[in-house]
């Protein structure tokens, strides 16, 4: 049971990434022709993660608002994860935040850790334009307390932890394989993508036929401390939305899942699977 909030917390890793009816039928669309996607504010979707036939807790993304900083826009996004209650040994509930730019990576990261005494905070403050700096602050919440303040260079754009899942969103639709410059865990590293057109058929519990889904699978160049192998796979609605239905991570004692369970975006439907 020791191991269950690993597994929890290595979903993080994964994340922190309208179908028109016709006579009754759903009208079948080809794989990545939307080129209005983008992100949209107000966007809120909960995941359930499970490890075998166990499930550990929930993963709710959100979309809070964008505004314009400095000329450039940025979305500010947030992902709440939190264990269920009665679970042994399990008590996890975390915040990550990030300002994801209208380009495609990140501008500011916060994560902030609830333990039973006090809750710690990290923030990496991206300054890509005038010193070229990664900022980094770790410390402790109520008592503020600071442990660390430094820098390191950034000669790249980066994602964070959260970013690179709606990188990896709007990038679906285009069979590609790329290499993703993420700053993770004060490390800089590499997130392999491999993106595919072929479409599958993905069934969940909230939905009540099969949604049309395009794939993308995936590595990262280290092993999480959580257990993460690296390996990462996930099923992605066939629309201009891109909602991640369902994405599995290998992990060292076997595997968990994540599972779309509820959703908020104006006017979204599920895209049904036609052959």
């Amino acid at each position: 049971m020791k191991y269950l909030k690993y597994l929890l917390l290595s979903s993080i890793c994964f994340l922190f990434w309208t179908d028109s009816e016709l006579q009754g039928k759903t009208k079948k669309t080809e794989p990545g022709l939307f080129p209005g996607k983008k992100i949209e504010v107000g966007e809120e979707l909960t995941y359930v993660v499970s490890y075998s036939f166990m499930k550990l807790g929930e993963v709710k993304l959100k979309v809070k608002d964008k505004r314009i900083i400095e000329g450039k826009t940025y979305y500010n996004t947030v992902a709440y994860i939190d264990s269920y209650s009665g679970i042994p040994f399990v008590n996890l509930h975390q915040i990550y935040e990030s300002k994801v730019s209208e380009d495609l990576y990140s501008g500011y990261f916060r994560g902030i850790v609830k333990e039973d005494e006090y809750s710690t905070f990290t923030e990496y403050f991206f300054d890509y334009d005038n010193n070229k700096k990664i900022r980094i602050k770790k410390g402790k919440i109520r008592p503020y307390e600071l442990w660390n303040d430094s820098t390191t260079s950034a000669e790249k754009y980066f994602q964070d932890g959260l970013s690179i899942f709606y990188y990896a969103r709007m990038s679906l639709g285009k069979k590609q394989s790329v290499d993703v410059p993420c700053f993770v865990k004060e490390d800089k590293v590499n997130t392999h993508i491999n993106f595919y057109t072929e479409r599958y058929p993905v069934s969940v519990d909230a939905i009540d036929y099969d949604i049309d889904c395009l794939r993308l699978d995936g590595i990262t160049d280290f092993v999480s401390v959580f257990g993460l192998t690296g390996y990462f796979e996930g099923w992605f609605s066939n629309d201009e939305a891109s909602i991640p239905i369902i994405a599995k991570m290998k992990v060292i004692i076997g595997n968990i899942t994540l599972e779309l369970k509820s959703w908020k975006r104006n006017g979204w439907k599920a895209p049904k699977y036609i052959k």
